[in-house]
């Protein structure tokens, strides 16, 4: 099969397409996917960079890539609730699996894997899983109540985009920080209620929100929440300091197939919209490597075999 390759920490040059050997059968809790496309996200930046060269799962060569959508191939003896021929999605979190998805076939525990949304292309659902998983993760660990205010930070990017949608959903108002006028449009239409333009949250006053979930790593918009409020930060390397009695904490994605689920029902009810931003083959990861570093990418970039 073929797969995008990490050689070597460095660069987005270092990215190459190779053959390697296909995955001979699934686990037996496992099942095989052939993709459609693999979305390219910040922790495929960062893993490419040598930035988690700690952990055991990332040392080159390796195969990058946390999200998926394709059809099963094969499915282990001990499977039953996928067939061949079923259109998936599924977050591989390579620290878990040490697994990536930029390749032609991927072997995956089946408990990660969900259906996938079946009105929207099959290669545009790539884009929901670990952009999807964040941002409801990081609204159940932040715990606002039902009409609450919430700053949602990088509100129209991959999770913050999201994270506006389904804080809208559980009955939040949301406050959009977006970093230019031409966003403010696109914040309102996934549902926020006011937009705050800007490098950071500054033109808020002090205490004028419940709760903060932060995807932009802008620690300091935490000094928009009320004393006594919440925050949640999906960027680990800024997390805003507590002050004033404001509950801090860090939320890190973890798979699930059930949730993955459920965002995938989101979607065909029309409550829930996934961008892409554009499609590009295997031999242009690197460029797709160099679109998402160079910022302002609105939906995900995918690369397709």
């Amino acid at each position: 099969m073929r797969a995008v390759v990490l050689t070597t920490y460095g660069g987005p040059e270092q990215l190459v397409v190779s053959d390697l050997p296909e995955p001979a059968a699934p686990d037996p809790d496992g099942v095989l996917v052939r993709t459609a496309a693999a979305a390219v996200n910040p922790v495929d930046l960062q893993t490419r960079a040598g930035l988690h060269s700690a952990h055991g799962a990332y040392h080159p060569p390796m195969v990058l890539g946390w999200d998926v959508a394709g059809t099963v191939t094969e499915v282990g003896d001990q499977v039953t609730g996928f067939n061949v021929g079923d259109r998936v999605v599924a977050m591989s979190a390579q620290m878990a699996t040490g697994r990536g998805t930029y390749a032609e076939t991927v072997a995956l525990p089946a408990g990660i894997v969900a259906p996938a949304p079946v009105s929207v292309p099959l290669t545009a659902a790539a884009g929901l899983p670990l952009a999807g998983l964040t941002a409801w993760q990081a609204l159940d660990a932040l715990a606002l109540p039902e009409g609450a205010t919430l700053l949602v930070t990088g509100a129209v990017g991959s999770v913050g985009g999201l994270t506006v949608q389904l804080a809208r959903l559980r009955g939040l108002t949301v406050v959009a920080q977006v970093r230019s006028a031409e966003d403010i449009e696109r914040a309102r239409a996934l549902g926020a209620a006011r937009v705050v333009v800007g490098a950071d949250a500054s033109a808020l006053p002090s205490g004028a929100v419940d709760g903060l979930l932060e995807t932009a790593g802008l620690p300091g918009a935490v000094a928009a929440v009320r004393d006594g409020g919440r925050a949640v930060s999906v960027v680990p390397t800024r997390v805003p300091e507590a002050e004033r009695g404001v509950h801090v904490a860090v939320s890190y994605v973890e798979q699930d197939g059930e949730g993955l689920a459920a965002l995938a029902a989101l979607v065909d009810r029309g409550e829930l919209e996934v961008r892409s931003a554009k499609e590009l083959g295997f031999e242009e990861a690197g460029e797709a490597h160099r679109l998402l570093e160079a910022g302002g990418v609105r939906g995900k970039l995918l690369l397709l075999p």
